[in-house]
């Protein structure tokens, strides 16, 4: 983490198995993913953008851009602000509530995040996604 502060994140039985599968595919490194170069230290922060560039998706999607895309969604579904923004390892702005309130909301994360990977399961099975209307102010 930037901030050298502990996150904890509640994972999904899907993030669960691909987490297995990618051990054995680095070798199990210390890292899930290990460093072209160098696999005693995990891959660069580029690796995912130069991927996309590859994939056709330069200028219109980034590696931070996919944390946007789960926000509004889960923010669409409902679920509470508080909550995603923890899952984000968002900071509250409010400092004084913040040196009170230590809440991780653990439950309502764990719930939130495999009902997020169960979403992404259907969508990549080819279950209907409805696309979102333009709204013109």
């Amino acid at each position: 983490m930037k901030m050298r502060t502990p996150h904890i994140v509640p994972l999904a039985k899907q993030s669960l198995e691909i987490l297995v599968v990618l051990s054995g595919l680095s070798g199990h490194s210390d890292w899930l993913f290990p460093g072209d170069r160098n696999p005693a230290k995990p891959m660069s922060n580029n690796t995912i953008l130069k991927g996309l560039e590859r994939m056709g998706y330069k200028g219109k999607m980034t590696g931070h851009g996919f944390r946007g895309v789960a926000s509004t969604i889960l923010h669409e579904q409902e679920y509470a602000h508080e909550h995603i923004e923890l899952q984000l390892a968002h900071s509250p702005r409010n400092a004084v509530s913040a040196s009170y309130n230590h809440a991780l909301h653990l439950k309502s994360r764990t719930k939130m995040m495999q009902d997020w990977a169960d979403f992404l399961e259907q969508t990549q099975r080819g279950a209907k996604v409805l696309a979102f209307r333009e709204v013109v102010a």
